[in-house]
């Protein structure tokens, strides 16, 4: 299935903004809020379902020769926009 982009920014920034701005996130979802992402003269709004596929990912990525490794997170949230969710069912825990 073909991806369109809908909003997309990347930029440097502290730990601690980075954790304000998934609390704020965070705070939208228990509230279920719609979540609105800005950035310049961007902005979507998302309604998230109660009960959306969440996705952890860890990954070392490294360059043809196998130098400059980048480590990343990625957390992602999605869901089928007819409203099913496929998404396997368990328990995932932060240490």
């Amino acid at each position: 299935m073909p991806e369109e982009v809908l909003f997309k920014s990347e930029s440097t920034q502290s730990r601690q903004e980075i954790a304000d701005y998934l609390r704020a996130v965070a705070d939208k979802l228990s509230a279920g809020e719609a979540v609105t992402l800005s950035a310049g003269s961007e902005n979507v709004t998302l309604e998230v379902p109660d009960r959306p596929t969440f996705e952890v990912k860890a990954e070392r990525e490294t360059d043809k020769g196998g130098r400059n490794p980048e480590k990343s997170l990625e957390l992602e949230i999605e869901w089928d926009e007819n409203g099913s969710s496929a998404g396997k069912s368990g328990s995932l825990s932060i240490e």
